[in-house]
């Protein structure tokens, strides 16, 4: 079992009083960083002025130029935050496409993400991507990013495209032995939301796929997280639920309620309220409302809260957005009342720490941060 900072020596961490880590960061490769087939089959690209990416017949404007590594670097610093979690590219995830093609490009993507953390280390802690569908595929190349590349996060879809094209909870039997690997390893994994409008009869109107649906998909895989009880199943495994899983906060006294009054649609599963309070399961602080943030801390404890941006999205903190900026719910719930000066802190560093590392990979984390 991964060991907390009580029993951990702070002497290192005490020289840095001011430091922040964002636990929720994208970063996407230069256009010539981008291989010629992923643009040929329509995969993903960015245009060469960088103002555009794209995927099939999709497209999205980049809307801040720190989507880049060099203007990432600058933004960080401007805004005093000291490191940043890179995760993978949602569009990344790779659903529905064939076997080899999946594995081209998630190879592409988590050799990016290593060289970026490779490269500039004392800035970014990287995350690597797999495929859920396909097994065999999935736990090599685990075993290669963490063993080749030094890679020690996996960033998992909340939801991915099965063989017999049904949409699954990524907990689910199928990816059982996935997580089995991933706990052997000690490993942090983050759940992100992806793909609603591919399986969510509605017309994308409004931005409601992001707005609504997204918290909606992360509600959905912590119900199948907390129901087969994984937090307990895979002790060694450090799970974060993005955007605070702000839905599935307001959710859980309707599935008590559910779990109660028909207990024959439950069988061998968990209550919904054992799950609260589990120290191996993080949340991040992107919920945008601060009387939102209460609740995830009231329900959750400030303990089990990271600072996360989702930078440079404009669904993140971002002070290019109207009265945002990065931090903006922590220093609100700071200023309610609602956590401490200590619990502020914690949010911002010990909490992000504890969630990416074991005990034993901390010191080498600091000594990486502070060269």
């Amino acid at each position: 079992m991964f060991q907390l900072w009580d029993n951990f020596s702070k002497a290192k961490l005490m020289n840095l009083p001011e430091l922040k880590i964002d636990g929720h960061g994208h970063l996407i490769p230069y256009p010539h960083e981008i291989p010629q087939f992923m643009k040929d089959q329509k995969l993903f690209w960015v245009c060469d002025q960088g103002k555009f990416m794209y995927q099939g017949n999709w497209k999205r404007p980049i809307t801040d130029d720190s989507f880049f590594l060099h203007h990432k670097i600058e933004w960080l610093e401007k805004n005093d935050i000291q490191h940043e979690v890179i995760l993978n590219l949602s569009q990344l995830y790779c659903n529905g496409l064939d076997k080899k093609t999946a594995y081209d490009v998630i190879r592409f993507q988590n050799d990016f993400n290593a060289k970026t953390q490779k490269e500039n280390g004392s800035y970014f802690t990287c995350g690597f991507v797999i495929q859920a569908n396909f097994i065999d595929e999935a736990i090599k190349e685990i075993d290669r990013c963490v063993h080749e590349l030094g890679l020690k996060l996996v960033c998992l879809p909340t939801h991915y495209l099965s063989d017999d094209k049904q949409w699954k909870s990524i907990y689910n039997p199928h990816t059982e032995p996935i997580f089995k690997y991933i706990d052997e390893l000690g490993l942090a994994v983050q759940i992100h939301p992806y793909d609603g409008e591919k399986f969510i009869a509605l017309e994308n109107q409004f931005w409601r796929f992001h707005l609504i649906w997204m918290c909606a998909q992360t509600a959905d895989a912590y119900h199948f997280f907390s129901s087969l009880n994984y937090a307990d199943k895979f002790p060694n495994t450090r799970t974060c639920f993005a955007h605070g899983n702000q839905y599935g906060q307001v959710n859980i006294g309707r599935r008590k309620q559910g779990f109660y009054g028909r207990p024959d649609l439950f069988e061998h599963a968990a209550a919904p309220e054992s799950n609260i309070f589990r120290t191996n399961v993080f949340f991040d602080s992107i919920v945008h409302d601060v009387y939102s943030f209460r609740l995830l801390i009231d329900r959750q404890t400030a303990e089990q809260v990271i600072a996360g941006i989702d930078s440079p999205y404009p669904l993140g903190e971002m002070e290019s957005t109207k009265d945002s900026y990065p931090g903006k719910v922590i220093d609100e719930a700071l200023a309610l009342g609602f956590i401490n000066k200590v619990e502020h802190t914690k949010i911002w560093r010990e909490n992000v720490i504890d969630w990416l590392y074991t005990d034993e990979d901390k010191e080498k984390f600091i000594s990486r941060i502070t060269n």
